[in-house]
């Protein structure tokens, strides 16, 4: 029983015609996305030259895919581990975007990767383990559809449009959000060529958008995998659709995908999900729901500025000292007024259980 980068080490030597993608692939290919490609990968155009991962393994400036993200030496590893390997080394990537504008508060970043049977998996980056990452999680679930949702549509209309083939797609945090997003509100010409999403721990959406989406059109090929003490995969989750995995991490780190199990090529499902758990994401998602547009966007905003009290600039800072984290948002969250204090005290409760891996039963 292993992680990610122990999957590559047993069964990189298989390729995928001998064994099918599956969701520890997925994983893989997802974590892959959080390296910068921007100086080996060619961009969204519609004759350009794939690369293969051995072939920026073997760069002389390899490093430079490691800049400015966290689990600097996890991704290391990770990289050279799936360039090694028969089953991911010969991948050849393509299409890479990545977009940042901070007028408009845009992140969106996306690669495509080449199967050997000519199908490809559209891969979506996510957000970092810092707060405000954490509060652009927020922000999908919480409002309209935002521009890197509209984003991921785009890039998933023009690669099908590009390919000979059928895709998968897929995405961590964030990114498993945009891949589902992407899926729903495509052209039906794209969706025909859909195999398969793979959604891990990203945020659900709030009603109106499945339903101005095509969301029930491609319900049967999702999947959605959160560990036990999921905080961003259970905003606007309605308890129906997803699969709980077993996580080597404490509360918050559990959305570290490195942390997540896997045995043979599974994820390891987790037993006794506890139901305090789910009273406790039911009911914040019923007060989420309870509130307008505004009155979302007026919390989210309070609220980050409020944990930013915390002096905590990710999430591992901010459950390293629970307590010197605590008595910060509780000082800064006495000059808010009176509805947004509970509704920062109902959400920071609802952390505080996850980091010390506690659940409360809704009495």
């Amino acid at each position: 029983m292993g992680n990610i980068v122990d999957y590559i080490h047993e069964y990189g030597k298989y390729t995928f015609t001998q064994e099918p993608l599956n969701e520890a692939d997925s994983l893989v290919l997802c974590q892959l996305t959080y390296l910068n490609y921007g100086p080996f990968v060619p961009g969204l155009e519609k004759r350009n030259v794939p690369v293969s991962i051995r072939s920026i393994y073997d760069h002389p400036d390899r490093d430079r895919i490691l800049d400015d993200y966290w689990y600097r030496e996890n991704n290391k590893e990770l990289f050279a581990a799936a360039a090694e390997s028969k089953r991911f080394g010969s991948l050849k990537m393509n299409f890479y975007v990545n977009i940042i504008n901070i007028e408009d508060e845009t992140q969106f970043s996306a690669i495509t990767y080449i199967l050997e049977d000519k199908n490809v998996y559209i891969a979506y980056r996510g957000t970092d383990a810092t707060i405000i990452g954490w509060k652009e999680d927020l922000n999908l679930a919480f409002s309209k559809p935002i521009h890197s949702q509209y984003l991921s549509v785009e890039y998933m209309d023009r690669v099908a449009g590009y390919i000979a083939g059928n895709f998968y797609a897929g995405g961590h945090s964030k990114g498993g959000n945009l891949a589902v997003y992407a899926a729903m509100n495509c052209s039906s010409r794209t969706r025909r060529k859909l195999l398969h999403v793979y959604n891990n721990d990203g945020p659900g959406f709030r009603p109106e958008i499945r339903q101005m989406g095509n969301y029930d059109a491609i319900a049967d090929r999702v999947s959605k995998f959160i560990p036990r003490s999921s905080v961003v995969g259970m905003i606007l989750e309605d308890h129906s659709d997803y699969e709980v995995v077993e996580s080597k991490g404490v509360g918050l780190l559990q959305h570290n995908a490195y942390s997540w199990k896997i045995e043979g090529q599974k994820f390891v499902r987790a037993r006794n999900v506890s139901n305090g758990k789910m009273l406790r994401d039911a009911s914040m998602n019923e007060w989420i729901l309870s509130l307008s547009e505004e009155e979302a966007h007026a919390f989210i905003d309070t609220l980050y500025e409020v944990i930013s009290a915390s002096e905590a600039s990710n999430v591992f800072e901010f459950s390293a000292d629970l307590k010197k984290s605590t008595q910060s948002v509780i000082e800064a969250a006495k000059g808010v007024d009176k509805t947004t204090r509970k509704g920062i005290q109902k959400t920071f409760r609802s952390l505080l259980d996850i980091a010390v891996g506690k659940f409360v039963k809704k009495k």
